[in-house]
């Protein structure tokens, strides 16, 4: 972490060679989370892209090493919404049942594309909290620092939104309960 910490002061001080590094690290997780979010190819590419020019553009402002990867995903979560507001994108149950038939999914990635559905169809507060928490691993605190919140109330979005993904999910497995029986 100490190395980490000099390499990211490094980067602040205007050393490009050290901030390439760090964002070569990172480069998996920032597509990831914003392939979660627009779910394709293209857009999550191009908010990588973005992510790493602002922060090619803007590392000078980090304030404190310890957060630099918490500021690179709250730049990547921005930019994914920004990319979501302007397309309107939403996937909709058609895309997921093409996604079905295409893949010949079994139970477990019918399942996945469920959750992921559900996912993408929660408020973004609970979408943001719930991805970074279970997709990517962060913290309560960490989540917290992303979304600029207390952590008492990421907890309770979690909570939340927990409970609004339960109950989505329960209707859609309750039905097809009720269609296998007929």
């Amino acid at each position: 972490m100490q190395h980490d910490e000099e390499k990211i002061d490094a980067a602040i001080q205007g050393d490009r060679l050290a901030l390439q590094q760090l964002l070569k690290a990172e480069k998996v997780k920032l597509y990831r989370m914003a392939f979660t979010y627009v779910k394709n190819e293209e857009d999550a590419l191009e908010i990588f892209q973005q992510t790493v020019l602002q922060a090619i553009e803007s590392v000078h402002q980090v304030k404190e090493p310890a957060y630099f990867s918490t500021w690179l995903t709250r730049i990547c979560i921005n930019k994914a919404l920004a990319v979501l507001k302007r397309n309107k994108k939403l996937v909709v149950m058609d895309e997921v049942e093409e996604r079905r038939a295409a893949n010949d999914t079994s139970a477990e990635i019918a399942q996945q594309l469920d959750v992921a559905n559900a996912l993408g169809l929660l408020p973004e507060k609970y979408k943001t909290a719930l991805m970074l928490r279970y997709y990517q691993d962060f913290t309560v605190k960490q989540i917290a620092e992303v979304m600029n919140c207390p952590e008492g109330t990421i907890k309770t979005i979690i909570h939340r939104g927990l409970a609004l993904l339960k109950k989505d999910l329960k209707g859609v497995y309750a039905d097809e309960r009720k269609r296998d029986f007929n």
